[in-house]
């Protein structure tokens, strides 16, 4: 059982990460809507890093945003959560490779492999949760001013790359209470070692601790015998 849920796990941290690399390369973060009364003559589609715009030819053209300093603050805050969610689920795909009780790697120190497993399972729901507020606060700004009447500006609505996004958020939750779960489960290997363990300490107690034990069974004989003996 415990095997199974590491290999899980780890799938799950595999696609997790996969999945917020291919969000934050998407370009359809949000998407230009007629739903309003701007006349707009091309489609228009930006994320993180530019926007794009394909008009009625089939012309596309994209330009990167120039200044960084000059953009909002919620896009440099999703940028530095996206760039750290990628971080962090590579450190949790490493660390639960080393700490799989199938694998080899890190030796045969079950117990130590263990709580890497485990840090492996925090890497990853810290990486679910940076993906999953920068999609939902890129979300919310989508549709605040979607639904904001004064807006002057072009509405957007929410493109592919944010459900992208959504989705490795879930897979890395699910995969991170997966590997933490999985601490709590004792293998057949660590069952083993504790049966082997508890064995030799009795096997190979002092002769002088068994002496000890010898006298103590001795002398705790009802003293009724004792006198039962010296009648016969």
């Amino acid at each position: 059982m415990k095997d199974i849920l590491q290999i899980i796990a780890l799938l799950l941290g595999f696609l997790a990460c996969g999945s917020a690399v291919l969000s934050l390369h998407n370009h359809y973060w949000k998407v230009s809507t007629d739903d309003d009364n701007v006349i707009i003559t091309a489609d228009i589609f930006e994320n993180l890093w530019m926007s794009c715009a394909v008009d009625s030819t089939g012309t596309f053209n994209c330009w990167n945003f120039q200044s960084m300093l000059a953009l909002p603050g919620y896009i440099q805050a999703c940028r530095a959560l996206m760039i750290t969610s990628i971080v962090l689920g590579t450190v949790g795909l490493v660390a639960t490779l080393v700490g799989m009780q199938c694998s080899k790697i890190g030796g045969e120190n079950y117990v130590m492999k263990d709580r890497i497993a485990g840090a492996g399972g925090v890497f990853f729901i810290l990486q679910g949760l940076c993906t999953m507020i920068a999609a939902s606060w890129y979300a919310f700004n989508i549709t605040q001013e979607f639904f904001d009447p004064l807006y002057p500006g072009i509405k957007y609505e929410i493109g592919d790359g944010l459900y992208i996004g959504w989705t490795s958020a879930t897979m890395a939750l699910c995969g991170g209470s997966c590997l933490l779960c999985s601490c709590g489960i004792r293998s057949k290997q660590e069952n083993n070692e504790s049966h082997l363990q508890n064995f030799r300490s009795y096997s190979y107690q002092p002769q002088s601790r068994r002496m000890v034990q010898t006298v103590s069974a001795t002398s705790s004989v009802p003293s009724s015998q004792y006198g039962l003996k010296i009648y016969v």
